[in-house]
């Protein structure tokens, strides 16, 4: 299967992809704000530079997008069809690199958090995060 795209309009639509501040995240900071969670973005002094820092309960929130970080739960993290040696090497990097990141992180004292795009349209926010916390 061929891209539907050119090779100059695929390059636009791909550098239109946000890595922070995207719509999961979002409302993942709004829900710790109202329930009185104070927090930092994208600490960069730790390992992968976490979405979202807790440093009071030395605790970390990564929020993973399906896609991209090939979540095994729903079908968004399927590989596309065309193009698929590329895919699957990226993605895989990025799966590689997520795993080492929360090593590394664990290895430090720090508790760890991911939270899948798809759990966050579930509503589930409370049971994946708040509970975790304390």
């Amino acid at each position: 299967m061929t891209d539907t795209f050119s090779q100059g309009k695929r390059s636009w639509v791909m550098s239109r992809i946000r890595s922070g501040n995207t719509s999961p995240e979002k409302i993942v900071r709004s829900y710790l704000h109202t329930h009185g969670l104070r927090f930092r973005l994208h600490r960069k002094d730790l390992p992968g530079k976490p979405d979202i820092v807790l440093s009071r309960f030395k605790t970390v929130v990564f929020v993973h997008g399906c896609f991209w970080h090939q979540c095994p739960r729903c079908k968004s993290g399927r590989l596309p069809k065309s193009n698929l040696t590329y895919w699957q090497t990226k993605l895989k990097k990025n799966q590689d690199r997520d795993k080492q990141n929360i090593k590394s992180l664990k290895s430090l004292g720090w508790k760890v958090i991911v939270i899948w795009e798809c759990q966050i349209k579930e509503k589930d926010i409370d049971r994946l995060i708040i509970r975790k916390i304390h």
